[in-house]
C-alpha cells in the first residue's frame, strides 16, 4: 500500500466509527470495517466480500445501465434489479396492444427473453490508488482549467494502461474534491435480456403519493439476464450467444429479517454532498431546488394531460414522466429536511471553526481565504442558478430544448460533408432519429414548450433570460402557445419524415432559419455563457473548496471519513431497523410491511392503489406458499438503517453470510437530507423483501422455472 494510503488510514482510524454511516471502498474494508461489520453479524471475511484473484461479492454486484444497480442470482446470469431501474427497457419492449409496462411480462423460456435496444451492466474488476502519481503533476500556481487539463492527461495515460487493449473500461475518478484520485476496471456486457417484471400496479404500488414514504408495499423489481458469446466474452446482441456464467452469484436467503439483524449493501450509489459548504446548501434551498420543483410540475401537469388520453402516449412517456415526478418529490423533501434540520446553521458553524483554525499564522497563507472565496462564488451564483434550474427543467421534460445539441449540430455536419461522407452518416443519423421519435408525441410537446418557457421567461428572471426568449416574450405578449405550436409546426427537425426528406435535399440555409433549432441554439447558448467575473469566482471556488475539505480533514474539525458518492462501487453496512410505531402499518414493528397491508390500501380502479383480482384472491385464501414468514403473514417490504442514495436502487441488500435478502429501493422521506447529512436517527432504506419477490414470481405468475434457477437458502 502506498505511503500515502497509509497516512490517511492512520488519519481516519482516529475517528470513533458509526457503522450504519458512510459509503465505503472495498478496497478498505479490511482495515476500516472489517471488525466493525463482525460485531454486528458479518460472518465472510474481507477476502470473501473483495478479491482481485478470486471470485467474491463483488463479482456479483453491476451497474445497471449506467444509471442503477443490480445482482446476479443464478450461474446463467440472472440479475435481479428495481422496476423503477428497468423501466425503460420494459417501456420499449410494450406496445399498446402487448403493454408488458401494465400487465406484466414474465418468459416461458430463454427463447422468449426480449432484448431492449440499449442496455448493458457494467462488472466491477478491480480499484487502485494513483493520489501520488496524479498529484506529482500538479502543482499550486496551476488556473483549475490546467489543473483539470493536467488531471485529464495522466487519467488517459492510466487508462490505456490498464485497459488491456480495449478489453476493459477503466475511469480515473477524483475524491475527497481532487485531493485524492483512484482508478476503476470495469467489464461491460451489452446483451442484457428482459425476462420478467411484475405489472405496473405492482411495480409501482402507491405510485407518486407513497414514492419516498413509509409504510411502502411496492413490488419494486424486475429481472434480467446478462448473455456473452461462447467463450464468455462480452458480445453485441447475437441469437449464437449464450447465458453468462459468472463468477460469483448471490445465494438467495428465505429466512426473512427481524429488527437488529445485521444487513449490508453494495451498490453504485451515484451522487452525496457531504462536504458541500453552508452557502451551498443555503442557495438550493431558497433558489435551485424551488426552481427545480416548479419547472418539474409545469412538465407533469402536461404530460400527464396526454398521457391519460391515450395509451400509446402513455407509453411514450411513462419513462420521463417517472424520472421527472421521482425528482420533483425529492428536490421538494430535500428542501423541507435542510431546512427542519438546520443544516445551514450546522455547517456554518463548522465553517466559523474552520475559518479560526484558517486564520492561525501557520495556516492563514494557505487557508486564510477559502471561507470568504466560497461565500463570494454562492452570493455572485444564486439568481443564475435559480435561472439555470428553471432552463434545466424546459430541456429535461420537451423533446425539442436541447435540439440543436442533439440534432442540429449533426446536421450542420451532414451539410457541410462531401457526398461520401453523407453517405456514411445517413444510416447513422435515421437511426438515431427514428429511435428518438419513438418517444416524441407533438401536441404534448407544443404544450410543453409553451409551458415551460412561460415559466422560464417570468421566474428566472433575477438572472438576465435568454434574449432569444426575451424577443419571442415580447413578439407576443408573453403568450407562447401561438409561437410554440407554430415553430414545431414549421421546423425540419420535428418528424421522422421532414428530417428524411431533408437529408435527401440538405441546406444550410434551412437550418440558420428553423425557428425551433434557432430557439434550442440560443436557449443553449445562454446557459453556458460566462462572465469574466463569473469565471474568476468558479475558479477561486474550485480551489478554496477542495482547500476546505483537505483543511477540515487536516484538522480534524470535519468528521466524515468517506468520500462522497461518485458513482463508483461503494458498500454500507447497518441492520434492519424499525422506525416510531405508525398506526397506517399493520405490523407489528414497524421495519416490515405486509401484504394485509398493502391490500387495505387498495382502491379498485385508482391508477396508483389498484391491485390485480389475483392478489386479492390469493392475500384472502393466504396462499403465500413457502414465502410466508414463519409468523404467518406475507412480508413485503422492510427497512434497514443502511446508508444510501440515488444509483443504489436495485442494490443487494445482503445478510451476514453473503446471502440476498432483499432489494434497496427507497429511502425516507423524513431523512431526505441524506445526501448533504447523515441523520442516525431518522435515515432508512426501503427494501422489497426477497419473499416477496419470490412469490410473486412463483406463485403469482406461476414462472416457478425463474425461481429454480437460484439457489434457495431455506
Amino acid at each position: 500500500m502506498k505511503k500515502i494510503l497509509l497516512i490517511a488510514l492512520l488519519a481516519l482510524s482516529a475517528f470513533p466509527m458509526r457503522a450504519d454511516e458512510g459509503m465505503w471502498f472495498l478496497m478498505f474494508i479490511e482495515r476500516l470495517n472489517h471488525r466493525d461489520m463482525q460485531k454486528m453479524g458479518l460472518q465472510l471475511t474481507s477476502e470473501e466480500i473483495y478479491s482481485i484473484n478470486h471470485h467474491s461479492l463483488k463479482d456479483a454486484v453491476v451497474q445497471f445501465n449506467g444509471g442503477c444497480t443490480a445482482e446476479i442470482v443464478s450461474k446463467d446470469g440472472l440479475v435481479l434489479t428495481n422496476h423503477h431501474c428497468g423501466y425503460d427497457a420494459i417501456a420499449e419492449l410494450s406496445t399498446a396492444e402487448q403493454n408488458y409496462l401494465k400487465n406484466g411480462f414474465w418468459a416461458a423460456d430463454r427463447s422468449k427473453e426480449m432484448k431492449p435496444e440499449s442496455l448493458y451492466v457494467r462488472f466491477f474488476v478491480r480499484m487502485d490508488d494513483v493520489t501520488k502519481r496524479i498529484l506529482a503533476k500538479l502543482n499550486p500556481n496551476m488556473t483549475e482549467a490546467e489543473r483539470e487539463k493536467a488531471v485529464q492527461q495522466e487519467s488517459e495515460l492510466i487508462q490505456k494502461e490498464n485497459s488491456e487493449g480495449g478489453k476493459y473500461v477503466v475511469s480515473v475518478r477524483p475524491f475527497f474534491q481532487g485531493n485524492e484520485y483512484y482508478y476503476f476496471v470495469y467489464q461491460d456486457y451489452k446483451d442484457v435480456r428482459l425476462v420478467g417484471t411484475p405489472p405496473e400496479s405492482l411495480g409501482k404500488f402507491g405510485g407518486d403519493t407513497d414514492n419516498w414514504e413509509w409504510p411502502r408495499h411496492t413490488a419494486d423489481f424486475s429481472m434480467f439476464r446478462v448473455y456473452a458469446d461462447k467463450d464468455g466474452n462480452p458480445a453485441d446482441y447475437s441469437p449464437n450467444n449464450v447465458p453468462l456464467q459468472p463468477k460469483h452469484h448471490l445465494p438467495v436467503s428465505l429466512k426473512g429479517v427481524q429488527e437488529n439483524d445485521f444487513a449490508m449493501i453494495l451498490g453504485y450509489p451515484g451522487r452525496t454532498n457531504r462536504w458541500m459548504p453552508a452557502q451551498g446548501i443555503e442557495q438550493n434551498i431558497k433558489f435551485s431546488y424551488p426552481a427545480w420543483v416548479e419547472g418539474a410540475k409545469t412538465g407533469m401537469d402536461q404530460m400527464k394531460k396526454y398521457m391519460d388520453k391515450d395509451a400509446s402516449v402513455r407509453l411514450m412517456y411513462a419513462s420521463k414522466y417517472a424520472q421527472t415526478a421521482n425528482y420533483w418529490k425529492n428536490r421538494q423533501g430535500m428542501i423541507d429536511a435542510l431546512t427542519k434540520h438546520k443544516t445551514v446553521a450546522a455547517k456554518t458553524d463548522q465553517e466559523n471553526k474552520f475559518d479560526k483554525w484558517a486564520q492561525k499564522p501557520e495556516n492563514k497563507a494557505k487557508y486564510g481565504t477559502v471561507i470568504a472565496n466560497i461565500n463570494k462564488f454562492y452570493a455572485l451564483t444564486n439568481e443564475k442558478s435559480r435561472h439555470d434550474n428553471y432552463l434545466q427543467q424546459l430541456f429535461r421534460t420537451t423533446s425539442f430544448g436541447t435540439s440543436y445539441n442533439t440534432l442540429g449540430r449533426g446536421l450542420e455536419a451532414y451539410v457541410a460533408a462531401d457526398e461520401a461522407k453523407r453517405k456514411e452518416m445517413y444510416p447513422q443519423i435515421m437511426a438515431s432519429v427514428e429511435s428518438m421519435f419513438k418517444e416524441i408525441y407533438l401536441p404534448a410537446e407544443k404544450d410543453l414548450l409553451a409551458a415551460q418557457l412561460k415559466l422560464y421567461s417570468t421566474k428566472a428572471t433575477g438572472y438576465a433570460i435568454a434574449p432569444v426568449v426575451a424577443q419571442i416574450s415580447s413578439e407576443n405578449n408573453g403568450d407562447f402557445t401561438k409561437y410554440a405550436s407554430e415553430a414545431i409546426d414549421k421546423s425540419t427537425v420535428t418528424s421522422v419524415e421532414k428530417i428524411k426528406a431533408f437529408l435527401d435535399a440538405p441546406s444550410a440555409e434551412k437550418l440558420q432559419n428553423d425557428p425551433l433549432l434557432q430557439l434550442s441554439k440560443g436557449l443553449i447558448t445562454h446557459f453556458s455563457a460566462k462572465s469574466d467575473e463569473l469565471t474568476k469566482a468558479q475558479n477561486d471556488y474550485g480551489v478554496a473548496f477542495r482547500l476546505l475539505v483537505e483543511g477540515l480533514r487536516d484538522s480534524k474539525i470535519g468528521t466524515i471519513q468517506y468520500p462522497d458518492a461518485n458513482s463508483t462501487l461503494r458498500l454500507t453496512y447497518g441492520k434492519v431497523r424499525a422506525l416510531p410505531k405508525d398506526a397506517r402499518n399493520d405490523a407489528k414493528i414497524n421495519d416490515y410491511t405486509t401484504m394485509e397491508g398493502m391490500v387495505k390500501k387498495y382502491k379498485a380502479g385508482d391508477e396508483e392503489f389498484d391491485l390485480p383480482s389475483k392478489v386479492l384472491e390469493m392475500n384472502k385464501a393466504k396462499d403465500y406458499g413457502r414465502y410466508a414468514d414463519k409468523k404467518g403473514y406475507m412480508p413485503v417490504n422492510f427497512l434497514t438503517d443502511n446508508d444510501i442514495t440515488g444509483g443504489n436502487s436495485g442494490s443487494p441488500v445482503l445478510n451476514g453470510k453473503g446471502e440476498l435478502i432483499g432489494i434497496a429501493f427507497d429511502g425516507n422521506i423524513e431523512a431526505m437530507a441524506g445526501d448533504v447529512i447523515f441523520d442516525k436517527d431518522l435515515q432508512r432504506t426501503i427494501n422489497v423483501d426477497i419473499r416477496y419477490v419470490l412469490w410473486c414470481i412463483d406463485k403469482l405468475a406461476g414462472a416457478k422455472h425463474i425461481v429454480d434457477e437460484m439457489d434457495i437458502v431455506q
